[in-house]
């Protein structure tokens, strides 16, 4: 028999990764529909179960299960975030750890929000991988459709609930978005890509510096694949030549996983292309090891 590494029923499973198909707002290059698929093929037939850090196969540790919500796109913008609300509220309900795949980013507003319900906002730090700022209100200056669930709305609709934000990989950004994250009361911490002033310009931030930014013990990690060079990331909707390379975001994410405690995390905007599978093959190695760091526990 085939081994696969989603292979559990919900009620035995300690994590749920929850396909959401949408990208309804999308700007750009489409087809992240298609990206929870992709990726959930090659965590299942690609990847290596056998972990390279921990010595072990993760899965026989970790029972992980998957829930698709099937075609979104049928749905408008808040009816679509209505029931990823529900269903990942029911989900924290039953102490599921969450694992969002989108889709474009607008699919974790319905997570977030879920999150705000369990935790007090204010506990819990999203740090957010992107070569977007995702700040603004709507989507009204490139739409002519204008959603206030855009794709680059996400982020806007975090730091309203009250979650802090600490934002890696920035490259691109709008004149309201940089007068945002300007005012310090907004409580967003922003690492431009690379340090655009003071002493450290054009230099890559320490990961030290990022994880002293992180005030509270709980975190939410928020991976746009597009923060990743588009050299390890090239299918994704709205890509930006620089960012993050491999080997820094999978330290940084380990060591972040590592000091605080991860309560839910998503991996979005993977795009398929038709001659290439590396990222989506990246965002389900992405996935696998922040489950390995996420129960290091139990593999030691």
């Amino acid at each position: 028999m085939i081994k696969t590494i989603i292979n559990s029923n919900k009620k035995d499973a300690d994590v749920v990764f929850l396909s959401a198909p949408y990208e309804k707002t999308a700007s750009s290059h489409k087809g992240t529909s298609a990206g929870p698929a992709a990726v959930i093929d090659q965590l299942n037939h690609q990847i290596e179960f056998f972990d390279r850090k921990f010595k072990k196969n993760v899965c026989d540790f970790v029972k992980s299960t998957h829930v698709d919500m099937g075609n979104l796109d049928q749905f408008s913008p808040e009816e679509t975030m209505q029931k990823i609300f529900t269903t990942t509220k029911d989900l924290l309900k039953e102490n599921k750890f969450v694992f969002l795949l989108g889709g474009e980013h607008a699919v974790s507003i319905g997570v977030f929000k879920a999150l705000a319900e369990k935790y007090n906002p204010k506990d819990v730090t999203i740090l957010h991988i992107d070569a977007h700022c995702d700040l603004r209100t709507d989507d009204a200056d490139y739409s002519e459709d204008p959603s206030k669930y855009a794709h680059s709305t996400v982020m806007r609709h975090a730091s309203e609930l009250g979650f802090p934000l600490v934002q890696v990989g920035i490259r691109t950004y709008s004149e309201d978005e940089h007068a945002y994250f300007s005012n310090k009361k907004n409580n967003v911490t922003v690492f431009e890509w690379p340090a655009r002033a003071g002493r450290n310009a054009g230099k890559t931030p320490k990961i030290t510096d990022i994880l002293k930014k992180i005030k509270t013990k709980n975190i939410y990690i928020s991976i746009d694949v597009d923060g990743f060079d588009p050299s390890v990331m090239p299918g994704t909707g709205t890509a930006v030549q620089g960012g993050l390379d491999w080997w820094y975001g999978v330290s940084l994410i380990e060591q972040a996983i590592g000091k605080y405690e991860l309560v839910a995390a998503d991996i979005v905007e993977v795009s398929p292309l038709p001659d290439s599978v590396l990222t989506e093959y990246g965002a389900a190695q992405l996935a696998y090891s922040m489950l390995a760091q996420k129960f290091a526990k139990r593999l030691k």
